[in-house]
């Protein structure tokens, strides 16, 4: 798989994060990583971050957390 990163700092993709995109039928990696590539970037709280990409099926979101070094996706699912 090709490496990700966003502004500097590589991106991990925790299991949970995997489990859910299955569970949401997304595939991973395909809509996974365009989304992360390509979608609206969403800051909020302190140190988190939502990718979003928006189709006409709904919306993929993909919730991950700014370490500093790294950062981490936490999970992934659908909105509308």
């Amino acid at each position: 798989m090709d490496e990700l990163y966003f502004e500097g700092k590589p991106i991990v993709i925790k299991v949970h994060a995997i489990k859910r995109a299955r569970d949401h039928e997304i595939a991973f990696p395909d809509q996974v990583y365009t989304t992360i590539r390509t979608g609206k970037v969403v800051r909020f709280g302190k140190n988190y971050i939502k990718f979003i990409k928006r189709s006409k099926v709904g919306s993929i979101i993909c919730i991950a957390e700014d370490l500093g070094e790294v950062i981490i996706i936490k999970t992934v699912e659908r909105g509308n």
